[in-house]
């Protein structure tokens, strides 16, 4: 189950998408991976899997086959989006959840609910869309909540001088992000202007994009290269701590 791991790590499929995918929660996720097979898997789960990474069984082989490269990354994208699974059809754990956070979260669905049924748009999916985006990465980009608390206060939900996080920094960007909206709202910014700076944007974002698929090939590459310095053929439990500590010095190498 190391090369599984390795592979989905490589790919960059979170544990949300992968659960989202086979139906199942992110602890079951959790779960699944400590096995040390896929044969003990549920056989349904264990079809799914093999579809998504596009191979006949889970063997090292198979899973050492797999070419790793923009377009396989995207046919992966298409097959997770293919078979999400109904929301309805999900059943909510309220066990470990207070009081607070259960009403919180029956809240949110409700609003949710309405905004695609009674209340919806024609910008309706996307704007949900790109919330289940942010949330989604809210533990790599830590200002997003910062951004969540300003626009609260802005909506008049919270108190202008509530900081609930890091009250430093929630400071700086809630300034920034008032002096942007003023800049914005005040006529003072037009597209003409912005036109470079929206071209640096639009180019970081490809930058990253690259350097993703670039280190994952590199990350590739160079577990292949550690295999064969130490004469291994396969990541296995009793050499996996060698094989990680012969990647650590190739990098090293190279840095």
């Amino acid at each position: 189950m190391i090369e599984l791991n390795n592979v989905l790590s490589e790919i960059g499929i979170s544990k949300v998408k992968l659960a989202k995918y086979l139906g199942v929660s992110r602890q079951m996720i959790y779960n699944y991976l400590e096995l040390d097979s896929l044969s003990k898997w549920p056989q349904e789960k264990r079809i799914l899997l093999l579809k998504l990474l596009d191979i006949e069984d889970a063997s090292e082989k198979a899973l050492k086959s797999i070419k790793i490269t923009s377009e396989y990354l995207e046919n992966v994208e298409s097959r997770l989006n293919q078979n999400v699974k109904d929301l309805s059809t999900q059943v909510f754990n309220y066990k470990n959840l207070t009081k607070e956070e259960q009403e919180l979260l029956n809240d949110l669905i409700f609003l949710i609910t309405e905004k695609f049924t009674e209340e919806k748009s024609k910008d309706t999916y996307y704007i949900f869309l790109y919330l289940y985006h942010v949330l989604q990465s809210i533990e790599n980009v830590p200002e997003i909540k910062f951004i969540f608390a300003y626009l609260s206060k802005k909506t008049g939900f919270t108190q202008p001088l509530e900081f609930k996080f890091n009250e430093t920094k929630q400071f700086i960007l809630e300034s920034i992000i008032f002096t942007a909206f003023n800049l914005y709202n005040n006529g003072g910014a037009s597209r003409s202007k912005l036109v470079e700076s929206h071209n640096r944007f639009v180019q970081e974002i490809e930058n990253e994009k690259e350097e993703k698929l670039s280190r994952t090939q590199q990350l590739n590459t160079v577990r292949i290269q550690a295999l064969k310095e130490l004469g291994f053929t396969e990541i296995n439990k009793n050499n996996a701590s060698e094989v990680f500590a012969k990647i650590a010095e190739i990098e090293s190498r190279k840095a």
